[in-house]
């Protein structure tokens, strides 16, 4: 975890100095941090786990929305910041979790 969390840090950190690297050129830059998205990938793992569903409803109680994201939820954030509708939001790390990182 600890290779995992530096990543993450890394990248905000590389949104936070590219937005001021890259001001001059219009370019604005924003991290997306996705929560618990509902893919095969993290189904696999409740069910391969020991408790499985025991597992997963605990990890669910975790999300104040009550349940996973879905990539389209994700994709639709992304689409957002690309648009001119963003054109004042630059240097931000943006959760898709559900509020889990809020709480």
């Amino acid at each position: 975890m600890s290779v995992y969390n530096a990543t993450n840090a890394a990248i905000r950190s590389f949104a936070r100095s590219w937005t001021v690297d890259l001001k001059h050129r219009k370019i604005r830059v924003n991290a997306i941090s996705p929560g618990p998205i509902d893919t095969p990938g993290l189904s696999s793992l409740f069910e391969n786990g020991q408790g499985g569903e025991q597992v997963k409803t605990t990890f669910l109680s975790t999300i104040p929305l009550g349940g996973m994201g879905s990539p389209d939820e994700v994709a639709k954030t992304v689409l957002f910041l690309a648009t001119d509708d963003s054109s004042f939001v630059t240097g931000i790390e943006l959760f898709v979790d559900g509020g889990r990182r809020q709480i």
